[in-house]
Order: structure tokens, then sequence, then C-alpha cells
């Protein structure tokens, strides 16, 4: 299945129903990072999903992808990914990411891109900090029963931001 990988920094323009879970099992970061890497599994942007794991593990052991309020941002610059990718997930449980607030990790959003997609890996980065820093949107995607869902409140709030 072809995925979107228009270079976008529209979160919910980089997501399709079928890279976003709801409700991943785990309790432990490794766990639940591997599980949402598998979720790029069949990705015609992705080479490799093994370099692509192995990138997003580096990356977690430099310093902690729990930014705080709830959200983990797994995410590494890999020549395995030829297009910027994402993936979304809620988890089960409250995951301890190791955050700067302490606060565990619901909220999950995998995003992995070539080296030359910098810029626009960090402007996703920074928009889905600014999207869930809102304790409005935060409660949606948490609640979130669906993929479309979580899809539909991603675009629903960045629709506010540009507002």
């Amino acid at each position: 299945m072809r995925m979107p990988t228009t270079r976008t920094t529209e979160i919910n323009q980089l997501l399709v129903p079928e890279r976003v879970r709801i409700g991943l099992p785990g309790t432990e970061k490794s766990d639940v990072i591997d599980t949402l890497v598998d979720v790029l599994a069949g990705d015609e942007a992705i080479d490799s999903l093994k370099a692509v794991r192995t990138a997003i593990f580096e990356r977690e052991q430099k310093m902690s992808t729990g930014v705080g309020k709830g959200l983990g941002l797994p995410h590494a610059k890999t020549p395995a990914a030829t297009e910027t990718v994402a993936a979304f997930a809620t988890t089960d449980e409250p995951v301890d990411f190791g955050a700067v607030d302490d606060v565990p990790v619901r909220l999950l959003l995998l995003l992995v891109g070539p080296e030359e997609h910098k810029s626009q890996h960090v402007k996703i980065l920074g928009r889905i900090s600014r999207l869930v820093s809102r304790d409005s949107l935060r409660e949606r995607l948490v609640e979130a029963d669906t993929p479309e869902t979580v899809i539909e409140a991603l675009r629903e709030g960045e629709a506010e931001l540009r507002g």
C-alpha cells in the first residue's frame, strides 16, 4: 500500500489509519517503540526496518524522547528511509519514558526520515509538541477509539494552530 510521503509538516497528512495504533500493549519503553517501528513494515519509503529500529534506539540512548505531558517522540534520521514517515499510537497503560517532566507516556509519534529532510523533521517534532501541549487535544487523543478519530483530532488541532 502506498503511504503518504509528501514533504509536509502537517502530522495528520503524514498519517493514515494503517499507521495508527490504539491501545498499544506493553509497559516497557523498548517494547512499545519496537511495536511502533513494526507498524512501518511494508512501507515503500523504508528500505530496512532493521536499520530504522537501530537508528531509533541509538537516538533514544543519547537522550530520552519523552518530551513531557505524556508524549513520546521516538525519532531518527537514517538512510534506511527515503522519505519522512510517521506512525502514531496511544498506549494501553502509561509507559515510563524517562520524560523530562517524569509524566509517563500515553501518546507516541514515531518519526523517521532521511538526513536531507532534517528541517522537515524538526518542524514536525515541534508541531506535535505544540499540539499535545493543549490539554483538550491530549485528552481527545488518549480517549480516541479508532485510528480515524486520532487523525481527525490531529487535523482539527492543526487547523486551530494555523487559525
